[in-house]
């Protein structure tokens, strides 16, 4: 489909979602009193609070009832249920994100950005601190490039997890326990306690919120006498004091603690729930732990004319993990060489952001400035077995143990920015905005200490985005965009060369609204992604090495939808769908890894998810909800020419359908709940990295019950 193709049939198909409500709805406003009608969700994707259909660019908003009920814990358990979002793991707690066919792992930086509040949690791209959920007030998902408000990092989008603040005028809390058993795995444990409590009323209040987890692993190494080994034992902490002395100034102070630890931590597994090591299928493993701390101060003051905000964070990061590789039949590595790593990062990253903005009257704007400071360094104690005549099954090969690598790395970047909007009328709003970014980085590469040379570059950039959205009747909004995303260069290992930035362009026309039983949005867009960067492996010297490089190219079309629909007091349907067609278009004569035509990595053509929610009085008189998920992804593929024969590409992973339950009442202060993940017990390939042995797959079917005490 071409893009002119693709925006007229998405043109038509905006026209008539606006008709179909329109004529459907009476010309009252949504405020009327009704009980069929939709409430006005309120995001802050654009740095101030915003109705939802105001917004000009396509986000999913999940409220923290919506997260509990879909069961949403980690980032993984988010891709399921937002179309067009995927991830590959490496263990939990490691994800890379993808969204909208922007799938690639290659590269220094994030492709897509995340947020704990005002924190910014991309370390790397290999180190993005994944928070689960606890005390959330919503998760939004900012779909396209976000490189005017975010900056680095958010050239796919951003996924920003919103917590609760504490309240000044109430004391509450919860108190919570639950219970689940694994299909052919262990049981399962997990607390939360939430406490919420104000010093002075209506000046100072502190939160508190801890969760706990245990237990609920399924996968087994069976030479190494494992069982049920990838349960992770989790301590989740986060305290919030909120101080508001006057009507003009407030601070926030927020520290997040995470504490994670698993004993079988690769992530990965075969088909009958067990896990290969190589190259000896007996090796102890090093246990995973994934630890992050988190400091953030936000201070606000109302000039009257602007409101300044100040966000100050400090993060260090801890993480130890096993990696393993076992090459499969199709690889040209097959027989030639397995491996295991213990590898050890320690990072930490400093940033400030200062912005002033205003959103009364016909001109909203914010202007603002944004600094961070980082280091990481990657230590690698790693062995190999290496069989050049490729007989390593048949008793050949020699293992090389005891080996050494390490990668230290600093980036300093600062970026200015400024976006504004004006109401040409008052349906009428046009916008524009635009970023500065420049990035000064190290790094240095050893393979025995004190042998290497360190490397630096400075990465800048100017990223600009215009908008305008057209409010036709109170309650929908068309719009029109164009956004910017950059991702800065990087280095390799001698012998070879850096490699350059990447540059991502993204055309977006859509619609949403909100009639007394129905809430609507859709999304065209088209990306243009240029200089991607590729990963290829290469032997020198009997040593496989990775050498990156800008290959090409790639265009992304695509269309969302999302729809809720309530016919009667109590029940929703609901639909959400995402349809990508990603396709490389250029590629250098010396690219080993892609040809033109191929799709990126890790984008589903089709994705949707589907759902039906009924909230009823049970007994007439205690509030009760019956919630059913069906969410499905169509294969995602890998492809890498350096490293598969053409017969074994593309490397693909498994079509996932999840069937999921959850059933609720409230019985005065006290909520029980029964529910089940993945009932039919699906056991499907997520990732499509199986050629090396690194995919993980769904978890089995889980079904808990939970209790909770609210005061």
């Amino acid at each position: 489909m071409k893009k002119s193709n693709l925006l007229a049939s998405g043109s038509v198909l905006v026209a008539l979602l606006h008709a179909a409500p329109a004529n459907a709805q009476t010309t009252e406003p949504e405020s009327q009193d009704s009980e069929y009608v939709q409430s006005t969700v309120m995001v802050t994707a654009q740095k101030r609070e915003q109705r939802l259909i105001d917004v000009p660019m396509a986000i999913e908003s999940l409220s923290g009832d919506e997260i509990d009920k879909l069961g949403i814990d980690s980032v993984q358990d988010l891709s399921f249920n937002v179309p067009g979002l995927t991830m590959r793991e490496d263990g939990p707690g490691s994800y890379t994100i993808f969204i909208r066919g922007l799938a690639n792992q290659s590269g220094s930086g994030a492709l897509v950005g995340m947020y704990l509040d005002e924190a910014p949690l991309s370390l790397s791209g290999y180190d993005q601190l994944s928070p689960v959920a606890l005390d959330l007030e919503r998760v939004e998902v900012l779909k396209g490039p976000q490189g005017t408000l975010y900056g680095q990092g958010a050239a796919g989008g951003v996924i920003r997890y919103i917590t609760a603040d504490p309240a000044l005028d109430r004391v509450e809390g919860r108190v919570k326990g639950e219970l689940y058993t694994v299909s052919d795995g262990e049981m399962g444990q997990k607390g939360e306690f939430i406490f919420n409590a104000p010093l002075i009323e209506d000046q100072l209040a502190v939160r508190f919120a801890l969760g706990l987890e245990g237990g609920g692993g399924w996968i087994d190494q069976p030479e190494a006498g494992k069982e049920d080994g990838n349960g992770t034992e989790l301590v989740n902490a986060r305290g919030k004091i909120l101080w508001v002395p006057t009507d003009k100034f407030s601070a926030l102070a927020t520290i997040q603690v995470h504490r994670a630890e698993t004993e079988l931590g690769l992530g990965y597994e075969e088909a009958d729930r067990t896990v290969d090591v190589g190259p000896d299928r007996g090796e102890i493993t090093m246990p995973k732990q994934f630890d992050f701390d988190i400091y953030n101060l936000e201070l606000n003051y109302d000039f009257g004319f602007a409101e300044l905000t100040s966000s100050t964070t400090q993060i260090e990061h801890d993480h130890a993990y096993p990696f393993t590789y076992i090459p499969r039949e199709g690889n040209y590595s097959y027989g030639v060489v397995e491996g295991y790593d213990e590898r050890f990062v320690e990072a930490e990253q400093f940033s400030q952001e200062l912005r002033l903005s205003n959103d009364d009257g016909a001109f909203a704007w914010t202007v603002g400035a944004f600094y961070s400071s980082g280091e990481r360094s990657l230590v690698v104690d790693y062995e190999y077995l290496y069989a050049p005549a490729a007989d390593i099954y048949t008793g050949g090969g020699v293992l090389y143990d005891g080996l050494y690598y390490f990668s230290g790395s600093s980036s300093d970047s600062y970026s200015i920015f400024a976006d504004g909007a004006y109401d040409l009328t008052d349906k009428l709003t046009i916008g524009a905005g635009i970023r500065y970014f420049e990035d000064e980085q190290t790094s240095l590469i050893e393979y025995a200490p004190g042998t290497g040379t360190e490397n630096s570059a400075k990465f800048d950039s100017v990223d600009p985005r215009v908008y305008l959205t057209y409010q036709y009747d109170p309650n929908a909004t068309i719009y029109a965009s164009a956004g910017s995303g950059f991702r800065s260069g990087g280095f390799n290992s001698a012998p070879f060369d850096p490699y350059g930035p990447e540059q991502i362009m993204t055309y977006e026309l859509g619609t949403k609204g909100t009639t007394r039983t129905l809430q609507y949005d859709v999304a065209v867009f088209f990306t243009e992604y240029e200089d991607m960067v590729r990963r290829r492996l290469t032997e020198v010297n009997g040593a496989f090495l990775a050498e990156s490089s800008n290959i090409g190219k790639v265009e992304v079309k695509g269309i969302e939808a999302g729809i809720a629909y309530q016919p009667v007091s109590g029940l929703t349907f609901s639909a959400n769908a995402a349809y990508l067609d990603s396709e490389i278009v250029e590629t250098s004569d010396t690219d080993q890894v892609n040809e033109v035509g191929d799709p990126t990595d890790y984008t589903p053509e089709l994705s949707y998810t589907l759902g039906v929610n009924y909230d009823f009085d049970f007994a007439s008189q205690y509030p009760a909800f019956v919630r059913v998920d069906f969410n499905h992804r169509d294969a995602v593929s890998y492809i890498d020419r350096s490293s598969f024969l053409p017969s074994a590409l593309p490397q693909m992973s498994d079509e996932l359908d999840l069937l999921n339950a959850r059933a609720g009442v409230q019985l005065g202060a006290v909520a029980l709940e029964v529910y089940a993940t993945n009932l039919t017990d699906e056991n499907a390939s997520i990732d499509p990295y199986q050629g090396w042995a690194n995919a993980n797959r769904t978890r089995p079917r889980v079904i808990g019950v939970s209790a909770a005490y609210d005061f």
